[in-house]
């Protein structure tokens, strides 16, 4: 899968506090690896349950994974994460859907 120009989407409860670190930590990832996103967004989980398929990755708490099956279900590559704000965790789960190398 070509990473250049996907677009990323990160979802958090509320959408301000930990979303907004896991996108500066994606964003620090992708960045290592020279891929320019089309496009990263954060919000709340609200907006990303509607939003999710308009994006290629989707990445969230562990625990919040399941909200979306259905924008799996349609192609969309969704991360739950341990630790949102991890970028070397980030760094791996995106190796484990082959989008870094």
């Amino acid at each position: 899968m070509a990473a250049q120009n996907m677009k990323f989407l990160v979802c958090c409860a509320n959408g301000s506090g930990s979303s907004l670190m896991a996108q500066l930590a994606l964003e620090k990832v992708l960045k290592k690896h020279n891929i320019k996103p089309g496009k990263v967004h954060h919000c709340p989980l609200s907006e990303g349950k509607g939003s999710a398929p308009q994006y290629d990755v989707l990445i969230c708490a562990q625990n919040f994974k399941n909200m979306f099956d259905d924008a799996e279900s349609k192609g969309v590559k969704v991360i739950g994460l341990k630790n949102v704000m991890s970028a070397p965790e980030i760094e791996t789960k995106l190796k484990e859907i082959g989008i870094i190398e």
